[in-house]
């Protein structure tokens, strides 16, 4: 089988891709938090957006109208600031316009995720965070065969924790399962909401599906992340929820989260999807 070292990856240590069963579960937001989250640890992050009809990963970061380069390694991705810590890929800043729909055909859509896989140089990288479409599509399929001679370390799961997103989160698990993508393990996300004025979280939905569903599946549970409004500002201004609130409960959520996930894309022995 082909190493990661003789690839468009091979200066990328780790490859993290984030699923979710249905769309409005805030997967995007959870991948864009765990990376700011590692990059807060020191390291070098890539975080690649193929949720080619929905990109929100440069409105996100503040990057939005950023343009593509290409230099003899392929596409060069957009950092968000001079050190250069965190790269990103969207299909976002291809298009001329924010608001322009991607109607493309499925074959169309794969090709350009398979380019996404195969021709960004991401340079040195400790990790590679792929945020993905709601569902088990065809991108799904295609990114996990183009990244499979790459070695990727596995998936997260984001559900919420209402019964119907855990019943899609269900569906996507199987998908792991069929597809021999290992598990690394579920986020409970939008669980409970976070006062703006006293900072107390509450349970105003259910709590604890995903939880459930994480201990009756065998697989690990990462934690929770609270509703915020401070995080949700940040995502609409493009500003870094990670450097205005390092110290909130939410923040701590997502680092407790990270720091949980990293040691488990380096060993062999975490529960696998195909086992």
């Amino acid at each position: 089988m082909a190493s990661r070292e003789e690839g468009s990856l091979r200066g990328v240590k780790h490859v993290i891709l984030v699923l979710s069963g249905k769309g409005g579960v805030g997967k995007s937001t959870v991948s864009a938090q765990l990376a700011l989250a590692m990059v807060k640890m020191g390291l070098k992050v890539g975080l690649l957006d193929i949720d080619l009809c929905g990109p929100s990963i440069p409105k996100m970061f503040g990057v939005d109208g950023r343009n593509i380069h290409q230099c003899p390694e392929g596409w060069v991705p957009v950092f968000t600031d001079q050190t250069q810590q965190l790269a990103l890929m969207s299909i976002g800043f291809l298009l001329s316009k924010p608001e322009e729909a991607v109607v493309w055909r499925g074959p169309k859509k794969n090709a350009m995720v398979k380019q996404f896989i195969t021709d960004v140089y991401w340079g040195e990288r400790d990790v590679l965070i792929i945020d993905t479409p709601p569902g088990t599509s065809d991108e799904h399929i295609t990114v996990v065969e183009s990244l499979r001679e790459f070695q990727p370390d596995g998936a997260v799961l984001v559900t919420t924790s209402q019964a119907v997103a855990v019943a899609d989160v269900r569906r996507e698990f199987s998908f792991c399962r069929k597809t021999g993508l290992k598990v690394l393990g579920l986020v409970e996300n939008m669980s409970g909401f976070v006062c703006p004025t006293c900072a107390e979280c509450t349970n105003i939905f259910s709590q604890g599906g995903g939880q459930s569903f994480a201990e009756q599946s065998g697989i690990p549970f990462l934690g929770r992340i609270p509703l915020d409004p401070s995080l949700t500002a940040c995502l609409e201004s493009g500003t870094s929820f990670a450097e205005k609130f390092s110290s909130s409960a939410t923040f701590q959520a997502v680092q407790s989260i990270a720091t949980a996930l990293l040691p488990r894309t380096t060993t062999d022995d975490d529960t696998s999807a195909s086992g």
